[in-house]
C-alpha cells in the first residue's frame, strides 16, 4: 500500500494531512482483525517506510502487508476486510484535516493460492511410511505452510513438501537457527519417497498409477 499526500514544514503547514498517520490508522485498524484459527488465517504489517525528515509531514508512506489461508475463500474474506480498513484510514486521516489530499494506491505483489492434498494420497501415504521408517517415530504430523508445493496444489497435481533434516527453530526472526542434528535423515526420505512412488525396477511396484505413453 502506498499512502499519498501534499506534504510540507512540520511547522509552516501543520493542519495538512499525512501520509504516516494515514498509514498507522491503516496498522492500527488491520491489528485488531480476527481471523479464524481454523482453517488457520493469518496477516501481518511486515515492512513499512516514509517520510523524509523529523521535521516534515510526509508526503509519501509505504507498507507490505503479508495474508495467508489454508482456505482460499478465507484468505479471499480476509483480502477483503483488510483492504477496505486501509481505505477507512485514509477517510479518517482527511476527515481529521478536513482535507482530500490524502490516496492510496495498493498493488498486488504475490499470490500464493491454498491447497490441499488428501490423506489417503499416494504421495501422502508415501511420506508417512517414510518418515516414519527412517525416524522410528510413531505418526508423521502434516501441517499447512507456504511451500514449493502450493502452485502444484493449486493445480490439482498431489505435492508434499518434506524436511531436509536436521533442526530449526525462530523462523524469520533475527534469531533464526539451525542444528545439523540427525540431517542425514532428510536426503535418505527424500530418496526413499521417491523410490516407493516410482518404484524399483525387480524390487517394488510403484506407489503411483503409471501412466501409458502419450497420456
Amino acid at each position: 500500500m502506498i499512502f499519498k499526500g501534499p506534504g510540507g514544514h512540520s511547522f509552516q503547514e501543520f493542519g495538512l494531512p499525512s501520509a504516516i498517520h494515514a498509514m498507522g490508522r491503516a496498522i492500527a485498524k488491520i491489528s485488531e482483525l480476527q481471523p479464524p484459527s481454523e482453517p488457520k488465517t493469518t496477516f501481518t504489517v511486515g515492512t513499512v517506510k516514509g517520510g523524509t525528515s523529523v521535521n516534515a509531514i510526509a508526503g509519501e508512506a509505504r507498507m507490505a502487508v503479508d495474508m495467508r489461508s489454508n482456505s482460499t475463500e478465507e484468505l479471499l474474506k480476509l483480502e477483503e476486510k483488510l483492504l477496505d480498513l486501509v481505505k477507512q484510514a485514509v477517510a479518517d486521516e482527511n476527515r481529521r484535516w478536513n482535507s482530500d489530499k490524502i490516496s492510496v494506491e495498493i498493488k498486488l505483489i504475490g499470490d500464493r493460492p491454498a491447497g490441499i492434498v488428501s490423506m489417503d494420497s499416494p504421495i501422502v501415504q508415501a511420506t508417512q511410511r517414510t518418515v516414519a521408517t527412517i525416524s522410528r517415530g510413531p505418526k508423521v504430523t502434516f501441517a499447512g505452510s507456504s511451500t514449493d508445493s502450493n502452485i502444484a496444489m493449486s493445480l490439482g497435481i498431489p505435492a508434499v513438501t518434506i524436511g531436509g533434516g536436521g533442526e530449526g527453530g525462530n523462523w524469520h526472526s533475527r534469531n533464526e537457527w539451525y542444528k545439523p542434528t540427525n540431517a542425514w535423515m532428510g536426503p535418505q526420505n527424500a530418496l526413499l519417497t521417491v523410490l516407493m512412488l516410482s518404484g524399483l525396477d525387480g524390487v517394488t511396484k510403484p506407489a503411483l498409477a503409471v501412466r501409458q505413453a502419450g497420456k
